[in-house]
C-alpha cells in the first residue's frame, strides 16, 4: 500500500507544480522580458521486488525557462542596432530640413544679396538700389545668425539627450548589479542548483533595456552574475560592482560633451544605442555642417571686404568692410590649452581665404618645430621654429608669441563660429562702394559701377576650397551632404528595425506565452492530478479492505 500511496503523492506533487507553473505563464501573458516556464519530470528509481522493478513514481527535475542565448543576443545586437540608426536619422533629418529648406536655409538670402549688387551695377547712383542691398546685406548676416543658432539648439538638444541616456545607463548598471547580487546569493543557496529563472528574465530585460541605450557585451561568470564591457572592453559592471559614466564638456569647448568612464574619454569608443546615435550625428552631422556654414561665412566675408574697401562710395570716400566676424574683425578665435605657458593670435587672411578648410586646426611646439594638425583628417604640417614666429595656414596666419614653450598646444576654430558671430557694418546705402575711382571726398564718378560689378560677380566666381567651389557651391556641398547621410540613415534605421522585429519575433516564438496552450495544459495537468487523486482513493479503499478482513 505505501508502495501505491508513494507513487500517487508524487504525482500529485508533480501535477501541482505543473499547474503552479502554468498559472504562473498565464499571469506573466504580458509581462515584458518573460521565458515561459516548464516543470522538468523525471521518473523515480524502480524498487526491485518480487523478481522485478516496479517503478516509484515522479520527482520534479527542476523548472526552466525556454532560453537560447544566440536568440537573446541576437535581439540585443538588433535592439542596440536599431537604437543607433534611429536616433542618427531623426537628428540627421532635422538638419537636412533646416539646411535644404527655401524658408530656412541659405540659398535664398545668398541670390537675394547678390540680386541687390547687380541692382547697384545696374544704376549705381540710386539710393533705393542702395538701400535694397544694405537690407539684404542685413538679411543674409542674419540668416547666417540664424542658421548657426539653430545647429546651437540641435547641439544642446543632442547634448541633453547624451546626458539623460547616461543617467539611465548608470541606473540600469546599478539594478543589474543588484540583480547579479540576488542571482548569485541564490545560485550560493541552492542545494540542488535551480535556477532563479524569473531573477535571470528580469536581468536579461535590463540588459536588453540598456542595449536601446549603448551597445554592451554581457559575460556570464561561474557565480551565476553577468558582467557588461562597452567600448574596448571597459567595463560597465562587474559582479556587483557597477561603474559610473559622467558627461563633461570639454577643456577646448564646453558645449563638445565627452563620456568619461573612470575618467577616461570613451566617446569614439562607443557602439550602438541611442549614445552612439548622438555622438555620431553631433560629430558626422553637425559639426561638419557648422563648420561648412562657417567657411561659406568666412568666404563671403573676407572676399566682399577685400574687393569693397578699394572702391568709393556715393560721397567718393573709401569703402569700409560690409561684414565682420568678430572684433578684430580678422581675429580667429584660439583656444590654449590650460597648461600652456605661452599664448599665440591668429588672424584670417584674405589672400589664402580660398585655402580655407571647414576644420578646426591644432598648432603644437614640441621645443624644436610648430606642428599645425588638421583636425577634420589629422594632416599635419610642419614650421620651424623656434617663437616667436609667423605661420602661414590655410586662409589665416599665427603670429607665436616669444613666451610659447615646449608641449604648448592651441585650438584654431577659423570657420565653427564664423556663421554665428558675422554682422552687417553698413546701415547707410551711401556707404556701398560701387565705383572703382573717384576724384576725391565728395567728388564720386557719376555711374561708375566697377566694385559693383566686382561685388555682384562674387556669386559666380570659384574661390572656395582652393579654388574648385563658389560660395553657393559650397553651402550646396552642405545641403547634399546633410541629405545623403540623412537619406542613407533612413535606410538604415528601416532595415535595421526589420531585423529588430525579426529577432523579436524568434524570441516569441522561443519564449513567448501562447494562452491557448497553456489553457490545454491546464485541463492536462488538472486531468493528472485528478487521476493522482483517485489513485489515493483507490489507495485507500485497499486499506480499508486490508484492514477489514483482519478484524
Amino acid at each position: 500500500m505505501s508502495g501505491i500511496l508513494g507513487t500517487a503523492m508524487s504525482g500529485l506533487m508533480a501535477f501541482q507544480r505543473s499547474l503552479d507553473t502554468t498559472s504562473h505563464n498565464i499571469a506573466n501573458v504580458n509581462t515584458e522580458g518573460y521565458s515561459r516556464q516548464r516543470v522538468e519530470l523525471n521518473s523515480r528509481l524502480p524498487q526491485y521486488t518480487g523478481g522485478s522493478y516496479i517503478g516509484q513514481g515522479v520527482d520534479v527535475a527542476t523548472v526552466t525557462r525556454s532560453y537560447d542565448q544566440f536568440i537573446t543576443n541576437q535581439l540585443t545586437a538588433s535592439t542596440s542596432a536599431f537604437a543607433e540608426t534611429n536616433t542618427f536619422s531623426t537628428l540627421a533629418a532635422r538638419v537636412d530640413n533646416i539646411v535644404a529648406s527655401e524658408a530656412t536655409g541659405l540659398s535664398t538670402s545668398l541670390k537675394a544679396f547678390f540680386n541687390s549688387a547687380n541692382g547697384v551695377a545696374n544704376d549705381p547712383t540710386s539710393l533705393a538700389a542702395r538701400q535694397v542691398m544694405v537690407s539684404e546685406a542685413g538679411s543674409l548676416s542674419q540668416q547666417f545668425n540664424r542658421l548657426s543658432s539653430q545647429f546651437d539648439s540641435l547641439r544642446n538638444e543632442a547634448n541633453g539627450q547624451m546626458q539623460s541616456t547616461v543617467d539611465e545607463i548608470n541606473a540600469l548598471a546599478a539594478n543589474i548589479a543588484e540583480l547579479n547580487g540576488k542571482i548569485a546569493v541564490v545560485a550560493t543557496r541552492s542545494f540542488d542548483a535551480q535556477p532563479p529563472n524569473d531573477l535571470l528574465d528580469q536581468r536579461d530585460a535590463l540588459v536588453t533595456k540598456i542595449s536601446e541605450k549603448l551597445s554592451v557585451t554581457a559575460i556570464p561568470q561561474q557565480d551565476g552574475t553577468v558582467s557588461l564591457f562597452v567600448g574596448k572592453g571597459q567595463a560597465l559592471v562587474l559582479g556587483t560592482a557597477p561603474a559610473k559614466l559622467t558627461v563633461v564638456g570639454s577643456s577646448a569647448d564646453p558645449s563638445h560633451k565627452e563620456i568619461l568612464l573612470g575618467g577616461q574619454d570613451i566617446g569614439k569608443d562607443i557602439t550602438g544605442g541611442e549614445l552612439s546615435g548622438a555622438i555620431k550625428f553631433r560629430d558626422q552631422v553637425l559639426d561638419p555642417a557648422q563648420q561648412q556654414l562657417g567657411l561659406v561665412a568666412a568666404g563671403l566675408t573676407l572676399q566682399l571686404n577685400a574687393l569693397h574697401t578699394t572702391g568709393f562710395d556715393l560721397n567718393g570716400v573709401a569703402g569700409t568692410d560690409m561684414f565682420s566676424l568678430g572684433t578684430p574683425a580678422l581675429s580667429v578665435p584660439v583656444t590654449p590649452d590650460p597648461a600652456n605657458v605661452g599664448s599665440i593670435t591668429a588672424t584670417y587672411d584674405p589672400l589664402t581665404i580660398g585655402q580655407l578648410t571647414p576644420s578646426d586646426y591644432e598648432l603644437s611646439y614640441d621645443g624644436a618645430s610648430f606642428m599645425l594638425t588638421r583636425l577634420s583628417d589629422n594632416t599635419v604640417t610642419t614650421f620651424a621654429g623656434p617663437p616667436p614666429s609667423t605661420i602661414t595656414g590655410p586662409g589665416f596666419s599665427i603670429a607665436t608669441g616669444a613666451t610659447v614653450a615646449a608641449n604648448d598646444s592651441f585650438l584654431i576654430r577659423p570657420t565653427f563660429n564664423a556663421a554665428q558671430k558675422m554682422t552687417t557694418l553698413i546701415t547707410d546705402p551711401a556707404k556701398i562702394a560701387a565705383a572703382g575711382t573717384t576724384g576725391g571726398p565728395g567728388l564720386p564718378i557719376p555711374g561708375d559701377n566697377t566694385i559693383a560689378l566686382g561685388l555682384a560677380n562674387l556669386e559666380k566666381q570659384a574661390t572656395l576650397l582652393g579654388g574648385k567651389t563658389t560660395l553657393n557651391g559650397a553651402y550646396g556641398q552642405l545641403v547634399a551632404k546633410v541629405g545623403s547621410l540623412a537619406h542613407t540613415a533612413k535606410i538604415s534605421s528601416t532595415a535595421q528595425e526589420a531585423l529588430l522585429n525579426h529577432a523579436k519575433q524568434s524570441r516569441e516564438s522561443l519564449a513567448g506565452v501562447n494562452l491557448d496552450e497553456e489553457a490545454a495544459n491546464l485541463v492536462k495537468f488538472q486531468q493528472s492530478y485528478q487521476a493522482a487523486a483517485q489513485v489515493i482513493s483507490v489507495a485507500n479503499s485497499l486499506f480499508d479492505t486490508l484492514i477489514g478482513a483482519m478484524r
